[in-house]
């Protein structure tokens, strides 16, 4: 019979070459504190750097380190979502590989599980981010609170602890549009939320960029969310009503002498507003058809290329 962790560590990698000896190191150090019955799982995103022959040499330290490697960069929660997938602990840490999130927190967050919590969220009191990523962050939040209807911490990112069991039911949804916080909010389990220390990046700079922070964001709020479709509907709405308020103008405005001459630029205004109102929402529409389309090919939410100790 399989022997099984007590816990295992997940951690996507991308453009971490220079990190991840001290991210192993740290790991090794504070895990030892809770038991010596664990495993680190380290994912390459298809790093275009030399991020995978770091992990492969910790890998050849010591056995506990397991590594794996995806055919292409699939994104920070399919990584994710990939070493999930491989982890049998019976409690599971994901966390980022820039040592933002702080190994020592690790016997913290275990503690505080053993109280009976099946989840435990890592809030960050004192965020160590630059200004534009704090900023993204809230604008992100308030938005996906208000399309959503649900309240969300920008405080609370990928870093916690989770039991197996949680976990295991994460492994099943199979949505190719993946944010593992949001996706978490939908399997419930106990769960409770614990202050924790956050630092600066190791080394180098985030990968996240504008574009990726808005296709990130598109992607969570079209998939747990159907409310800009009814802000069209709303919209469209208050346009029928100014229309006729409109029209009720004009009809009264000439027969009292105001308008004497139809004019040509509110009729190409209207023309114009209208159809860009129409663009709008078919626009809207299309990117909910366009998640059902990707959906509905079913093709695989990672590729594996290689493995070290699984």
């Amino acid at each position: 019979m399989e022997n099984k962790p007590l816990i295992s560590v997940v951690s996507p990698v991308y453009r971490a070459e220079k990190i991840v000896v001290e991210l192993v190191k740290q790991l090794h150090e504070n895990l030892r504190i809770i038991t010596e019955d664990y495993e680190i799982i380290l994912v390459n995103d298809a790093s275009p750097d030399n991020s995978w022959e770091a992990i492969i040499a910790e890998c050849e330290k010591d056995k506990r380190v397991k590594g794996i490697e995806l055919s292409r960069n699939f994104g920070q929660h399919y990584a994710i979502t990939a070493g999930l997938s491989y982890a049998k602990g019976e409690w599971v840490i994901v966390m980022d590989c820039d040592l933002q999130d702080r190994p020592d927190e690790i016997p913290n967050l275990y503690k505080k599980a053993q109280d009976g919590w099946d989840i435990v969220y890592a809030r960050r009191v004192e965020r160590q981010d630059t200004f534009f990523k704090r900023l993204s962050s809230t604008v992100f939040h308030n938005i996906y609170a208000y399309l959503s209807g649900m309240q969300t911490d920008k405080s609370i990112a990928n870093f916690g602890i989770y039991n197996q069991k949680v976990i295991a039911e994460f492994n099943k949804m199979k949505e190719t549009a993946r944010s593992f916080p949001s996706l978490l909010e939908f399997v419930g389990f106990k769960r409770t939320i614990m202050d924790v220390k956050h630092s600066t990046r190791f080394e180098g700079k985030t990968s996240y960029s504008l574009t990726k922070l808005l296709h990130l964001a598109t992607d969570v709020i079209l998939s747990n969310s159907n409310k800009p479709l009814k802000l069209t509907v709303k919209l469209g709405f208050i346009i029928s009503l100014l229309s006729f308020l409109l029209a009720i103008y004009n009809v009264l405005a000439h027969f009292m002498g105001i308008i004497t001459i139809a004019g040509f630029t509110t009729t190409v205004f209207s023309i114009w507003f209208v159809g860009g109102l129409i663009l709008f929402v078919l626009g809207i529409m299309g990117l909910y058809i366009g998640r059902i389309f990707d959906q509905v090919k079913e093709r695989q939410l990672f590729i594996v290329r290689e493995t070290l100790n699984i």
